[in-house]
C-alpha cells in the first residue's frame, strides 16, 4: 500500500510518466536488474478519480461478501490505490489461474513476431511422429489461431484428459487423439488443453518452456523477477495456468497492453499483436454475462469495452482503454460475476475525463482503509486442559489415502507446533499464532499428505492461527499465501483417539463439508 513505501518518494515519481523512468532492458536483451522497477504512485485525483469513489468501490467489495487477497488500480500509468488483505501481502506471489493463459499468448505473439511461427500454421505440423493414424480432416484444418481463440472443436475441455495421460505418454499426443467432433473456428469452447498446446508449441520452436523463453523478451523489460510457472513431466510449462506472480507485476502485464505493447519506449510485444489479441474472434455468448461478450487470443472481452486476463477465483488483469486504466485483482471469490460486476457498475463511473480537486481529508480516509485491510483468523478459547494432557506426544494416523504417519501437536506460550511425519520425508512443521496470525518459517512443500488437493500443489507460505472450539476440539486454520486457497483442521481429541476433519477453503466459503474422509489416530 502507499503507506508501505516512503511517501515523499512515491510524490517524487507522480510527475514522472512511464516513459521517463529509468531505462529498462530492450526488446530480446537478457539483462539483469538491481532492484525491481516500480510503477509510479499518484493520488486518485491528480488522475481523475476520487477518493471518495474508491472508497465506495472499496464497501461494495465488502458487500459483495467476497474474498479478496490483492487490489490495484491504475489510470493514466499511475497507481492510484493498492491493498492486500493481512495476511496476504504486497511480497509473495499470487496464484493466476487461467489469467497464465494470457502470458502463454503472448508468447505466441513474441514468436509470431520473430517470424518463428505464424497463427496460420497447421497444429500437426508440429507434431508429425505423434499423429494419430487416420489425421481426421478437422484436426487437419486445426491451426494455432484456433488454439488461441478456444475453436479448437473438441466436445469438452480436454485439459484433464491430458493430465490423465499414461505415464511416459506425451500430452501433446493425447491431445491429438481426442476427437475433433466440430470444424475448428466454428463454434467457442473453452479448452484449456488448448493452451497447454501453445505452450507446447512454444517448446517445440525455441527449444525453451514458455516461461524461460519469455524471460528476455517479456518479464525482463518489465523487471518481472519473483515469478514461477509449474510443468508437466516434459517440461512444458502448463500454459493454462499454474503461473504466479505478485499482483504488481499482474498490473504492468495489464499496463503493457493498455500501451499497445509499449514499455518506455521500447516496442515489448507488437502493436499489431495486441491488437489481434483484444479483438474479438469468437462469439461466446449473447452479451448478457462478464463472458458472453466475445473472446479473443486468451482473452476476454469486457462488457463495458476493453478486455482481460481471467482467472479462476477471482484473478484479474483488467484492461480498460476507454478509460486508460487497468485493474488487477487477486481473489478467492466463489462468485466471480459480483466480483467483475463491482467493477464495471461502481469503479468505472468513478473514472472522470480530467483530474479532480485535491481531496487531502478523503484521501487520506482512503489510505487508513487500505492499510486496515485484512482477514482474521477465527477468535476461539485460549487453552484447554489437552494442552498439558497431549501437547508433544505422537499421533500414530490409521491408514489414509494422504499417506501420512504420524502427527505431533506442541503447544508453548501462545504457539501450536503442528508437526507431521511421512516416510522417507523431511518433517513439515507449522506455527500457528493463537487467534493471529504466523508466517515466519511456515512452508507448505507442493505437495504432499494432508496437503494433496490438486488446487493447491504449490509451495507456499502458510499463514497459521489456532485456537480452542471447545476444551476437546483444536482448531487450526492455515491460509496458503502464495495459493488462492486454504485449510482449516478441526482436531478432536477423545482420551487417546485423535480425529483430524479437514475442509479446504472453497467448501468453506460454499458452506459445503469436504470431499476428504476424516483421519483418525491414537497414541500408541
Amino acid at each position: 500500500m502507499p503507506n508501505r513505501r516512503a511517501f515523499i518518494r512515491d510524490a517524487g515519481l507522480l510527475s514522472l510518466g512511464l516513459g521517463f523512468l529509468p531505462s529498462l532492458a530492450s526488446y530480446g536483451s537478457d539483462l539483469s536488474f538491481n532492484k525491481p522497477f516500480v510503477l509510479p504512485r499518484s493520488t486518485p485525483e491528480m488522475q481523475g478519480i476520487s477518493s471518495e469513489g474508491i472508497s465506495k468501490f472499496m464497501q461494495a467489495i465488502k458487500d459483495s461478501r467476497q474474498e479478496f487477497h490483492s487490489l490495484m488500480i491504475l489510470r493514466h500509468g499511475h497507481v492510484v490505490a493498492e491493498g492486500w488483505w493481512d495476511p496476504h501481502s504486497s511480497e509473495h506471489r499470487q496464484q493466476l489461474y487461467s489469467l497464465s493463459k494470457s502470458f502463454t499468448g503472448t508468447a505466441i505473439g513474441l514468436a509470431v513476431g520473430e517470424g518463428l511461427i505464424s497463427v496460420d500454421d497447421p497444429v500437426i505440423n508440429f507434431f508429425p511422429d505423434i499423429l494419430p493414424d487416420p489425421v481426421s480432416d478437422n484436426l487437419a484444418a486445426l491451426k494455432i489461431r484456433h488454439l488461441l481463440s478456444m475453436t479448437v472443436g473438441h466436445g469438452k475441455d480436454s485439459i484433464l484428459i491430458l493430465e490423465a495421460s499414461a505415464p511416459g505418454v506425451p500430452w501433446e499426443k493425447t491431445f491429438l487423439s481426442l476427437p475433433v467432433v466440430f470444424e475448428p473456428g466454428s463454434q467457442f469452447m473453452y479448452n484449456s488443453g488448448a493452451s497447454f498446446m501453445l505452450s507446447a508449441i512454444i517448446k517445440k520452436v525455441t527449444g525453451q518452456p514458455a516461461h524461460q523463453y519469455l524471460k528476455a523478451r517479456l518479464y525482463n523489460p518489465l523487471n518481472i523477477t519473483n515469478t514461477t510457472w509449474g510443468a508437466n513431466w516434459e517440461g512444458i510449462n502448463m500454459g493454462a495456468s499454474h503461473l504466479r506472480m505478485p499482483t504488481e507485476d499482474i498490473a504492468k502485464f495489464g499496463q503493457l497492453y493498455l500501451q499497445n505493447g509499449v514499455w518506455n519506449g521500447n516496442q515489448v510485444i507488437s502493436s499489431d499483436w495486441v491488437a489481434q489479441a483484444s479483438a474479438k474472434h469468437i462469439d461466446n455468448g449473447k452479451n448478457d454475462s462478464s463472458w458472453g461478450y466475445g473472446y479473443g487470443y486468451q482473452f476476454w472481452l469486457n462488457p463495458s469495452g476493453g478486455y482481460r486476463a481471467d482467472g479462476a477465483f477471482g484473478q484479474y488483469s483488467m484492461i480498460l482503454p476507454r478509460q486508460d486504466a487497468v485493474v488487477a485483482i487477486t481473489s478467492e471469490s466463489i462468485s466471480t460475476k459480483d466480483t467483475m460486476q463491482i467493477v464495471w457498475d461502481v469503479l468505472i463511473p468513478e473514472m472522470k475525463d480530467g483530474a479532480l480537486p485535491a481531496n487531502d481529508t478523503a484521501h487520506n480516509q482512503l489510505l487508513d482503509e487500505l492499510k486496515a485491510l485484512k482477514y482474521d483468523p477465527p477468535q476461539l478459547a485460549a487453552t484447554s486442559p489437552l494442552v498439558q494432557n497431549n501437547g508433544g506426544k505422537t499421533f500414530v494416523l490409521d491408514k489414509n489415502p494422504f499417506n501420512a504417519k504420524s502427527v505431533i501437536f506442541s503447544f508453548k506460550d501462545d504457539k501450536c507446533l503442528f508437526t507431521l511425519k511421512e516416510d522417507g520425508k523431511p518433517d513439515i512443521v507449522i506455527t500457528s499464532g493463537l487467534n493471529h496470525w504466523i508466517r515466519k518459517d511456515n512452508l507448505k512443500p507442493s505437495a504432499h499428505s494432508l496437503f494433496s488437493l490438486r488446487r493447491i500443489d504449490f509451495d507456499s507460505i502458510v499463514a497459521a492461527a489456532f485456537g480452542w472450539q471447545n476444551e476437546n476440539t483444536l482448531v487450526l486454520t492455515w491460509r496458503y499465501i502464495e495459493t488462492v486457497h486454504g485449510e482449516t483442521f478441526t482436531c478432536v481429541f477423545d482420551g487417546n483417539k485423535l480425529t483430524i476433519k479437514p475442509l479446504f477453503s472453497v467448501n468453506r466459503l460454499q458452506g459445503k463439508p469436504d470431499e476428504r474422509a476424516d483421519i483418525t489416530g491414537s497414541i500408541i
